[in-house]
């Protein structure tokens, strides 16, 4: 559903900065029957995002990350707040 809500899939990573030395950023997706794959450089801040040649692309994709990180660590969070019986 976060995926969905995102609409990454409606975007193309073939204006965003490439990968170089500072790091790389890769998703991939499997949805319904598409594969969809997304490869970016290292995003320090909205600052770089704004500074792409597609800031509004890849402001979804920087978001979608945000997201997906917090998710993670909530779920990671809550299973050690979790007693076991």
């Amino acid at each position: 559903r976060i995926i969905d809500d995102s609409e990454i899939t409606k975007e193309d990573d073939a204006l965003w900065p490439p990968p170089d030395r500072v790091g790389r950023q890769e998703l991939e997706i499997v949805i319904g029957g598409e594969h969809i794959s997304f490869t970016t450089s290292k995003i320090g801040s909205l600052i770089d995002v704004n500074q792409s040649q597609d800031p509004e692309g890849l402001r979804v994709f920087y978001y979608l990350v945000q997201d997906l990180k917090c998710l993670v660590f909530s779920l990671i969070g809550l299973h050690f707040k979790i007693k076991p019986i």
